[in-house]
């Protein structure tokens, strides 16, 4: 059983869940994907939305992490049977995921979060960088018809012409999960720093060359550091392209009530005011945020 936490303005249908883990793979160098049995919060959760993950027994850690949808699972009658999620391995929690085995018991709060919207536009590009590309397989496939999400299932009224995914990485070694972004429709162009796959440089090199081309209603979703994200908004307001950033901000609670990840927001009058990227968040629009430099 779940329960419905609801906080002023704003109701999360979130739930805490008693989740099984039925699989764990490797994606790349130190990067890892866990699936969990879940089928109430494969239901509801949309592209871009999060969930915060904690070992069910003991204290350490304490606090659970947010980890973004990579894709909903489905069983051998098709229907929804719970959620997949990517994730770097790079402290205690994520080394003790990466050892999980099928049949583990984990808690899982969520859905939290607001997601990516419903792509309204002739060409959606999404721009990743390092594990950045987790939230981008759902999106593309909702984008192209290939899954629904939500409940009610969220309606593509008009689908993009153009699909594309511009993901990039240090090197090689850290492509993350390009199997599954492997799909009818889905264009996908790499970046690396050093040139071992795709463009030698940035991703938002790649995405200077698309928009180049031409960037009439165009639509960018990006995910990934915030110097990436940075450059991204950068080169969006130069074409006039709208862009929504979903940001990768480090949380404690992940349903507002601690104020750790905070978030600087432009207000109407032109002054800028904090707000939760767990609840107001992780997905604004890149033009209400003031991004800091480095």
């Amino acid at each position: 059983m779940g329960t419905e936490t609801c906080f002023p303005g704003q109701c999360l249908q979130a739930r805490q869940h008693a989740a099984t883990v039925s699989g764990v793979r490797q994606l790349a160098r130190d990067t890892w994907a866990v699936k969990l049995e879940c089928p109430q919060l494969g239901r509801d959760i949309v592209p871009g939305q999060f969930f915060m993950i904690r070992p069910q027994q003991g204290s350490d850690p304490l606090l659970g992490r947010p980890f973004a949808l990579f894709d909903v699972c489905r069983d051998a009658e098709g229907q929804i049977s719970g959620v997949e999620f990517g994730f770097v391995k790079i402290g205690k929690l994520t080394s003790l995921m990466s050892g999980w085995r099928a049949g583990d018991v984990v808690s899982v709060w969520g859905p939290l979060g607001n997601g990516f919207p419903v792509p309204e536009c002739r060409h959606l590009i999404c721009v990743a960088g390092g594990i950045g590309q987790t939230p981008f397989l759902a999106v593309a496939r909702e984008a192209l018809g290939h899954n629904t999400y939500g409940s009610p299932a969220r309606a593509v009224s008009v689908r993009p012409q153009t699909t594309t995914l511009l993901y990039g990485v240090r090197n090689s070694a850290y492509l993350a999960g390009l199997d599954d972004f492997r799909m009818p429709g889905l264009e996908v162009s790499l970046a690396t720093d050093d040139g071992s796959a795709g463009h030698r440089g940035y991703v938002t090199s790649l995405l200077e060359q698309r928009l180049q081309q031409g960037a009439s209603e165009t639509h960018v979703y990006c995910c990934g550091p915030e110097p990436m994200m940075r450059a991204t908004a950068a080169v969006c307001e130069r074409y006039g392209v709208p862009c929504w950033l979903s940001l990768e901000t480090p949380m404690a609670c992940g349903f507002g009530a601690c104020f750790s990840c905070v978030t600087k927001v432009r207000q109407p009058d032109g002054s800028w005011d904090y707000r939760r990227t767990c609840i107001e968040g992780p997905v604004f629009r890149a033009e209400q945020l003031v991004l800091s430099e480095d």
